[in-house]
């Protein structure tokens, strides 16, 4: 059977994560959504794209294809009725559509009328699905806690090591080659993994439900709530609750981040906070760029979702439901404004458009920091979003 990952309608409501990467590669809990599929599936998977994400992330297609919404997150009951769908039968629940087995159908020309032929299923497992860009946050928590039973399953972790201090060592994994120091783990509440080669300073104290990527650096005295998924080679001081890092992102300061999501290549200066509960308490309103406007998001939490390649100078202050796109530059005093568009440039003061070839330039010496390479595919990706969020740098 060939996997095929498919983004729905979602997939506009989640930008800025899903300008440079499918709606399969975000992350929520310790794993990526594809991540997930393929541990459940026990197979690869390709996906079915933008067209101009494609040139990166090609479609893999053979005579007998299963097509999953990778606005889904997996579970055993919804992998095991993927399973038993008969060629041309598709699972749905309700509206949702979450898979198609089709057999010699063109899939790049599908269209409703095919759609219409096929024969549904429905489901009878419990859907977990992102609509919206707090879904990654409130969803989170629960995911590090399924992610790691995922992983973990038959599996025995590397030695804590003698300096640290544990309640609960049983709910703790750590993979090989993670150093762990002078750090408090508290894991009674919710579990706590620490991925590959990963660092957690003296001083860093951290709360299950915890999920810290491979290579990632925890850093002194760093307070680490529950519900926070820290990606690979990330840097991370200061506070951070109920929020997403996607990977090869610094927060390395001291300074507030709560129920927020931050992409990769990502830069918080030092003392940046962003503010997640408003003084008044009212549910908090977030920039929807499927709608163009501002939605309500039902939350009283909601914090700051910023877009790979994006960074801020220190001292930022960032409003309750705050947007950033991608290779956004921000620095100067005040509360910023509550939607900054992808490649501006400024401050309270005003933005200015950044300019393209400075960015991939940037984009080029960090990825090169970490021994990547910004190769063409990705630097003819960026410029298409840089044309496709022109627009919103007018408004």
């Amino acid at each position: 059977m060939n996997y095929i990952l498919f983004g729905d309608q979602t997939r506009e409501h989640l930008l800025p994560f899903t300008f440079l990467r499918p709606l399969a590669d975000i992350r929520v809990g310790i794993l990526t959504i594809r991540e997930k599929w393929e541990l459940y599936l026990g197979a690869k998977t390709s996906t079915l794209t933008e067209e101009y994400l494609s040139v990166k992330y090609p479609i893999v297609k053979k005579a007998d294809n299963v097509l999953i919404n990778s606005s889904v997150l997996p579970g055993k009951d919804l992998v095991k009725e993927i399973g038993q769908l008969e060629p041309n039968q598709t699972l749905v629940l309700g509206d949702v559509l979450i898979a198609h087995r089709l057999r010699d159908i063109d899939i790049d020309n599908l269209d409703a009328d095919a759609l219409e032929k096929v024969i549904p299923l429905e489901s009878k497992a419990e859907l977990k699905k992102l609509n919206n860009l707090w879904d990654i946050v409130v969803l989170n928590e629960q995911a590090i806690v399924d992610d790691f039973l995922l992983i973990t399953k038959g599996r025995k972790s590397q030695p804590l090591g003698e300096h640290v201090r544990v309640i609960a060592p049983e709910n703790i994994f750590v993979e090989e080659g993670a150093v762990l120091e002078m750090a408090m783990i508290n894991a009674s509440e919710g579990p706590v993994y620490i991925g590959k080669n990963a660092q957690v300073m003296d001083g860093a104290v951290l709360r299950g439900p915890v999920g810290v990527g491979e290579g990632a650096k925890i850093r002194m005295a760093a307070k680490i709530y529950p519900g926070s998924s820290i990606g690979p080679y990330c840097k991370v001081g200061g506070e951070m609750s109920q929020s997403v890092i996607f990977g090869y992102t610094n927060k390395a300061h001291d300074g507030y981040l709560g129920h927020s999501v931050i992409g990769e290549w990502c830069n918080l200066g030092a003392d940046t906070n962003a503010s997640n509960l408003k003084n008044n308490y009212d549910e908090v309103r977030l920039w929807d760029y499927a709608e163009n406007s501002f939605v309500n998001t039902g939350q009283q939490f909601c914090g700051t979702f910023m877009g790979d390649h994006s960074k801020c100078g220190i001292n930022t202050m960032f409003n309750t439901g705050t947007v950033i796109g991608i290779n956004a530059q921000i620095f100067g005093a005040g509360f910023m404004r509550n939607f900054i568009p992808s490649f501006s440039w400024g401050s309270v003061a005003g933005f200015s458009n950044v300019d393209i070839n400075k960015a991939v330039q940037v984009a080029q010496r960090v990825f090169a920091r970490k021994g990547l390479e910004f190769g063409d595919l990705d630097e003819q990706i960026i410029r298409n979003v840089y044309n496709q969020s022109f627009s919103y740098r007018r408004m």
